[in-house]
This record gives structure tokens, C-alpha cells and sequence, in this order.
């Protein structure tokens, strides 16, 4: 049994991994739950998991969710998501809130010996160095929460950064990867809203459009595998059921296949090296059909050369 502190509950990542907690009631305990303002939402998921403490940022709102939380402690924003992340009874701190507020509560969980996963890249891609540092000195593991850092992540387990190449994040190309770019003036936010295989939040969904997000994640891959930046490469999948790629010195490339599904970067963060039994997420290969690569188109999406 593992016991999770949540921050971000009430968002894309976090919603997700509620629904992970809800299939595994046997491996994952929500002992902290943490809301931006949604408080709503907040109080129904701290009525179904029953955790020791949730916060809200906003110090208002207080006032409404302790009536309807009896048994429950309720802190506020950054005092609470601090108190949070040094629960005594946490074994591992799941960060998803977007931005960087993420990051004191980040630096706070490792200095009180917990294990953190990280869905907020934010996080690592303005203090990588930082955060790593201190993960060593403290002896706690950083894990990944995006799917193509989760892969990497199970295609290096046991391996030396000096037995790597090369790490290949995969990406989609996004709704615009075959849209000409002199098109690209008249592109409205209900179009880049459109992600072709994942459902996220709108920041991730636009960044993604513009392949922004790919570039923070090669960031994010340097710092997590102590990888150089040469080493990191991006090759565009449009299916997204291979979700990165590791080649290693000898030529050999390992890599991680599904179908697209969050739950299941989420719940290996949370269970491993472990592998829970789950049904939710189910991959027919046939069904798929063919797995396509190609390289990115650097003058359309900038974005992966400005990373380097």
C-alpha cells in the first residue's frame, strides 16, 4: 500500500489519478488531496478517499469546504500545499499543478524523504538541477508522470546513463503537423484545442499544438536521466502507442507501447517497480495497424531547436 499526497486533485492529471486510486483501493491510499479553486471537486474526491488533509488555494473557500469535510483537516494555499507535502504518513507526493507553483512543495517532499512524481515538467525544466541534486543528497527517488518520460523511464530501469545513446521522446505532431505553414497566421485556440490522441488540460493541449511542450519535455528528459541535451531527440508518431524510445550504445532500442491513456503512466508511478493488475487500459496491435515515424519539421515547430 502506498500513501499518496495529490497536489492538483482537481485537474486533468489529477483527476485521472483519483480515477487510478478508485481501481486500486489496495495499493493506493489518498492520504492529501490539494485544489487551486475548485473546491467542489475537491470536496466530492475528499468525501470518496477520506484523506487526513486537503487545501484549497484559496483561503476563502475554507470556510465552505470544512462543513462539509467532518473528520477532515483543511489548509490553504501555499502553507497548505507545504504541510502537504511533508505529511508524516506520505510515502510519495504526486505534484500536477500546473505553472511553478509546484516547486517549493517539490523541494519540501524530498527534504522530508519523500518519493515525488512529477507531471508538472515545469518543475524540472527551471530547476532540474536543483531538484535532482537534493533528490540524491536525500536519497529519494523523482518519478515521471508524462507518458514519454514514464517510458524511458521503464526502458533505462537497471541501466547506466553511460549505456545510452540516445533517449527518442515521441510526439504526435499535433492537429497541425501536416498544416502548411503559411497557414499557421489564421489557426484559431478551438483548432489547437483539438489534440489528436490525448485528452489533457487547455495549457498542455495549446503548448502541444505548437509542439512548445515537447521542447520543455526534452528539457525535462536531460535533467531527470542525467542525459546530455545532444543525446535527446524527438521523432513524431502520429499514433502515440509508442510512447519513447531508448537506443543504447550496442544499437539496441527498447521502448514502451500502449494505447494512449494517462491512467497508466500515473499508476506506474505510483506502484513501481511493482505492476498492479488493471484492466482499464487495453492495446489490440492489430487493431492499430501500423506504427508510422518521421522527423519533426524544425522550421514549423521551432520550438524543439530553441530547447537545445
Amino acid at each position: 500500500m502506498k500513501n499518496v499526497v495529490l497536489l492538483g486533485s482537481t485537474g486533468s492529471i489529477g483527476t485521472s489519478t483519483a480515477k487510478v486510486a478508485g481501481d486500486l483501493p489496495n495499493d493506493i491510499r489518498l492520504v492529501g488531496l490539494a485544489a487551486g479553486g475548485n473546491a467542489e471537486l475537491l470536496a466530492k474526491q475528499a468525501r470518496q478517499f477520506r484523506p487526513e488533509l486537503v487545501s484549497i488555494g484559496s483561503p476563502e473557500k475554507v470556510a465552505k469546504l470544512r462543513p462539509q469535510l467532518d473528520g477532515i483537516r483543511v489548509a490553504s494555499g501555499e502553507e497548505g500545499l507545504i504541510e502537504l507535502a511533508t505529511l508524516p504518513s506520505a510515502d510519495i507526493v504526486l505534484i500536477a499543478i500546473v505553472g511553478t507553483t509546484g516547486l517549493q512543495p517539490a523541494l519540501a517532499a524530498i527534504r522530508a524523504g519523500k518519493d515525488i512524481a512529477v507531471a508538472s515538467k515545469e518543475i524540472l525544466v527551471m530547476a532540474g538541477e536543483i531538484v535532482m541534486a537534493e533528490a540524491r543528497k536525500h536519497g529519494v527517488r523523482v518519478l515521471p508522470v508524462d507518458s514519454e518520460h514514464s517510458a524511458i523511464f521503464q526502458c533505462l530501469e537497471g541501466r547506466s546513463p553511460g549505456s545510452v545513446r540516445r533517449l527518442i521522446l515521441t510526439a504526435s505532431g499535433g492537429p497541425f503537423r501536416e498544416t502548411p505553414a503559411g497557414q499557421f497566421a489564421g489557426i484559431t485556440v478551438e483548432q489547437a484545442l483539438k489534440h489528436p490522441s490525448w485528452v489533457m488540460g487547455r495549457k498542455i493541449t495549446i503548448d502541444s499544438a505548437t509542439m512548445f511542450n515537447k521542447g520543455l519535455e526534452m528539457i525535462e528528459a536531460r535533467w531527470l536521466f542525467d542525459i546530455p541535451m545532444p543525446q535527446v531527440d524527438v521523432v513524431v508518431h502520429p499514433q502515440s502507442v509508442v510512447h519513447s524510445m531508448v537506443e543504447f550504445v550496442d544499437g539496441s532500442i527498447l521502448s514502451q507501447l500502449s494505447t494512449p491513456d494517462m491512467c497508466l503512466p500515473i499508476q506506474y508511478a505510483l506502484t513501481c517497480p511493482g505492476r498492479a493488475v488493471s484492466g482499464r487500459v487495453q492495446t489490440d496491435l492489430a487493431a492499430i495497424g501500423r506504427l508510422d515515424f518521421e522527423a519533426p519539421d524544425l522550421a514549423k515547430f521551432p520550438a524543439l531547436g530553441q530547447a537545445r
